[in-house]
C-alpha cells in the first residue's frame, strides 16, 4: 500500500510518500481501506516535534526519542471495511466506518487495522468521508470540555477560536445544548461562526475581549491563546474556565490553586477520545445538528503541503487528505 513514512523529526519535507507492507489484523481487529484523513494542529506539533522544553523529553519519550516510533501519521480516518478478524462482531465487510487511531497513528495511510472496540464507528449516513474524517478529534474533544463545565440551557458562552476545528464544533454543540454563544474569530471568519450559531462574534484583531465588560458562565479557549488570570474576571459567579490546548506548567499550577481558592473553575488538560462519544456526535449528525468545516482537500502526494499550511495557524476547521483515486508516489 501507499502511505506517508516520516522517519525523522523536521520540517513537512520529512514526510514522504512510499509503498509498504499492508498491515495485517489480529482476531479483535478490522482492516480499512481509508477514503479520507486529515492533518491536525496536533499532527504538525509531533511532526516538528515543537515542544516547549518542559514537555520535550517526556514527548520524546512517548512518541520517540531520536525519531517517531509511529512512521506512519494521522490519527482521524474514514473508510471501508475489507477484512474482519474471526471475533469480531460490530462490524462487517463493507461498513463505511469513522474513527480515531489514538497514538498509534497510522491513518496518512491506504489501510490501517484498528481493534473493534476502538474509537470506531460506522460513518453518518449523512456524509461524505472526507467529511467524516474531519469529525473525531475536534468534536470529541469540544463535547469533552463542555460536558465538564457542566453546561446547561440559558447560560452564555464565549468561545475563543471559533473558526478552528474543535471551535466550530464547540459552537454548534454550545447552541445544542441551548446557550447563547459569543466567538471570537478574525475578520474573514466572522461570517462562518455565525453561520453556526455563534450569535454575537468578536474580531480579535479590532478588539480584546479580555478587556470586555460582558461576562460569561463558561469561556472555552481552543486554541491557547488566553489565561485564565485574563479571563477570570469575565466569569459570572460560579463560572468556569476551558482550556484545550495546554502547554505551560505553570497554567496547571495557577488552575490547581484557583480551583481551590475561588468560586470559579478552571478545567484544562486533553479530552478522552472515546467510542460513546463518537457515537454520541455521530447521532447528533445524523439530525442534523453537527456539520464539518473543510478548509482544504489535498492529495496523500501533497500533504507536506498540507502541513505547511496547517503551520501557518489560520486554517478554517479542518485540512483533509484525500486516500481514494490517488495513485502517485
Amino acid at each position: 500500500m501507499k502511505a506517508i513514512i516520516c522517519t525523522k523529526y523536521g520540517p513537512p519535507e520529512v514526510l514522504q510518500l512510499k509503498e509498504v507492507e499492508k498491515p495485517t489484523i489480529n482476531d479483535d481487529e478490522v482492516l480499512i481501506k481509508i477514503h479520507a484523513t486529515t492533518v491536525t494542529a496536533g499532527d504538525v506539533k509531533l511532526r516538528a516535534s515543537d515542544f516547549p522544553f518542559m514537555y520535550w523529553l517526556p514527548s520524546r519519550l512517548m512518541f520517540g526519542l531520536t525519531k517517531p516510533r509511529n512512521k506512519i501519521p494521522g490519527c482521524e480516518l474514514a473508510g471501508e471495511i475489507v477484512k474482519v478478524g474471526e471475533k469480531v462482531k460490530s462490524f462487517k465487510i463493507g461498513d463505511h466506518v469513522f474513527g480515531y487511531s489514538g497514538f498509534s497513528f497510522g491513518a496518512n495511510a491506504e489501510y490501517i487495522s484498528l481493534p473493534e472496540q476502538g474509537v470506531l464507528t460506522k460513518k453518518p449516513i449523512n456524509m461524505s468521508f472526507e467529511q467524516a474524517a474531519a469529525v473525531p478529534v475536534g468534536a470529541i474533544t469540544a463535547l469533552h470540555f463542555l460536558r465538564r463545565s457542566i453546561i446547561q440551557n440559558g447560560q452564555s458562552v464565549l468561545i475563543y477560536g471559533g473558526s478552528g476545528s474543535v471551535g466550530t464544533y464547540a459552537i454548534q454543540l454550545a447552541k445544542y445544548f441551548g446557550t447563547e454563544v459569543t466567538a471570537v474569530c478574525s475578520t474573514s471568519n466572522l461570517e462562518l461562526v455565525r453561520s453556526l450559531g455563534a450569535i454575537e462574534v468578536v474580531d480579535y484583531t479590532k478588539e480584546d475581549v479580555t478587556k470586555s465588560r460582558k461576562t460569561y458562565d463558561i469561556i472555552f479557549d481552543t486554541v491557547g491563546k488566553t489565561s485564565f488570570s485574563d479571563c477570570k474576571k469575565l466569569l459570572n459567579k460560579d463560572g468556569t474556565y476551558l482550556l484545550s490546548a495546554v502547554w505551560k506548567p505553570s497554567v496547571y499550577f495557577k488552575a490547581f490553586w484557583n480551583n481551590l481558592t475561588s468560586n470559579e473553575k478552571a478545567i484544562l488538560g486533553v479530552a478522552n477520545m472515546n467510542k460513546e462519544d463518537l457515537n454520541y456526535i455521530k447521532a447528533l449528525i445524523e439530525a442534523d445538528r453537527l456539520t464539518a468545516v473543510i478548509d482544504r482537500h489535498y492529495p496523500l502526494n501533497q500533504i507536506a503541503e498540507a502541513h505547511h499550511y496547517v503551520e501557518q495557524g489560520h486554517k478554517k476547521g479542518n485540512i483533509v487528505i484525500n486516500i481514494r483515486g490517488n495513485n502517485q508516489l
